[in-house]
């Protein structure tokens, strides 16, 4: 490494994951939690280790800085082992899959969607050969049973005798076992005319200066049939949107329109903001919903419809994965019965699976939906209008989700 081009690297690496003139000065110990991780994944880039381990490394990135970093490890020419619950990132990265089941670890050549297509092949094979197998065994077990006592017979059942006993010390071929999709849907809701919820000439900033405003003169509508995407890069105002729309936050501007029976459901970034720690998954949701049932069998019902079951229901949720917690929050929303749901980064701590049940849900939702996240897979699937937040306002995107991070990827400088 020449030492001489040390600031320029850093510079590069920082200002890809989202760093800019300001935030790129500022002291660690200043920083939050989704910054410092930034901070760290830069550092692991610039020494450019012989093997780089990369854990969920999209996690608290936006989708500017997904962009930059899976253009960056496409050039990668060292070792990566990295573990992502983004399929577009493994696609663009990995040239190789290690798969993890059965207590056994599968290697498979090429991207995600080629070991998802070679893994369904061999699968298939699989299942034709095991059925195969027990129809075999079954017309052995048949023969045996029907030999009686007839002396040519029970030589011959013998024979096969000892072929099913060859077969089952050689090992049997297994049955695939299915992986566990929990699959999930917020519940129907009666349809309420627009506007159920929208901004007329907003205007806001924390200061409540003018200067100061993250947003001028916005216009914006979210109606029952609404699936909103809100992109743009982390700390351009995407989460204070969806806390204006909350009511959390008050314009200094402008109207707020809001249907008298409009019920917003949020999943927040954050999903320990929204639960209390100290009690287990099972008593939280029984005591805030304690008109609905005290019976500890029907919250344990409840939670395992979201994947959480076993000692993730009676873990004090502190010690529980951002995951886990994730979990309990989609069961909250679910038992709310909103008409609308804000979703801030909803995938962080979910697998594939998880993200794709999410998908589902939300496309099968009679009601309206705002979305905040990083995984381009789960917007291309939901999301019918994309905003851009820049320049004080949301500028509609006309184009798909993917024409959009085409257009990022054009932008990057490595």
């Amino acid at each position: 490494m020449d030492p001489a081009t040390f600031e320029s690297r850093a510079a590069i690496i920082l200002t890809g994951l989202g760093f800019d003139k300001v935030t790129i000065k500022k002291h660690t110990k200043d920083m939050s939690g989704g910054w410092r991780m930034r901070v760290a994944l830069a550092k692991a880039l610039f020494v450019k280790p012989t093997l780089l381990l990369l854990d969920d490394p999209t996690a608290h990135l936006d989708l500017a800085a997904c962009v930059w970093l899976e253009e960056y490890m496409k050039r990668w020419d060292r070792t990566l082992i990295l573990v992502s619950h983004s399929q577009d990132f493994l696609n663009g990265v990995c040239t190789n899959m290690i798969d993890m089941r059965m207590k056994k670890l599968m290697a498979y050549g090429g991207n995600y969607d080629s070991y998802l297509k070679t893994r369904t092949e061999l699968e298939v094979n699989q299942m034709k050969q095991y059925n195969k197998q027990q129809e075999e065994i079954a017309h052995i077990k048949k023969f045996i049973a029907s030999a009686g006592t007839y002396a040519n017979l029970v030589k011959q059942a013998k024979s096969r005798q000892k072929i099913l006993d060859k077969m089952e010390a050689d090992g049997l071929i297994q049955p695939v076992v299915p992986d566990k999709v929990f699959s999930f849907r917020f519940a129907d809701v009666d349809k309420l005319p627009p506007p159920v919820l929208a901004f007329d000439d907003m205007s806001f900033s924390y200061s409540g200066k003018p200067e100061d405003n993250l947003y001028e003169n916005l216009d914006i509508g979210i109606d029952m049939d609404s699936r909103v995407a809100l992109v743009g890069p982390n700390g351009i105002g995407k989460s204070t949107l969806l806390k204006l729309f909350q009511g959390i936050l008050q314009p200094q501007k402008g109207r707020v329109i809001q249907h008298t029976h409009i019920k917003l459901g949020v999943y927040s970034q954050h999903s320990a903001d929204q639960l209390d720690l100290t009690k287990t998954p099972l008593e939280f949701v029984r005591d805030k919903f304690s008109s609905v049932s005290q019976d500890f069998q029907y919250w344990r019902q409840q939670l395992g419809r979201y994947g959480l079951t076993g000692e993730g229901q009676t873990s004090q949720m502190a010690t529980l994965s951002e995951g886990q917690r994730s979990r309990v929050v989609f069961a909250l929303l679910a038992l709310e019965s909103p008409n609308l749901v804000l979703l801030d980064e909803p995938t962080n701590g979910l697998d594939l699976s998880t993200i794709d049940s999410l998908a589902d849900a939300i496309n099968a939702f009679n009601g309206g939906v705002v979305i905040v996240s990083h995984d381009f897979r789960l917007l291309d699937k939901v999301a019918k209008d994309i905003f851009v937040i820049e320049n004080k306002t949301a500028t509609r995107w006309e184009g798909s989700i993917l024409d959009y991070k085409k257009k990022l990827a054009q932008a990057v400088v490595l």
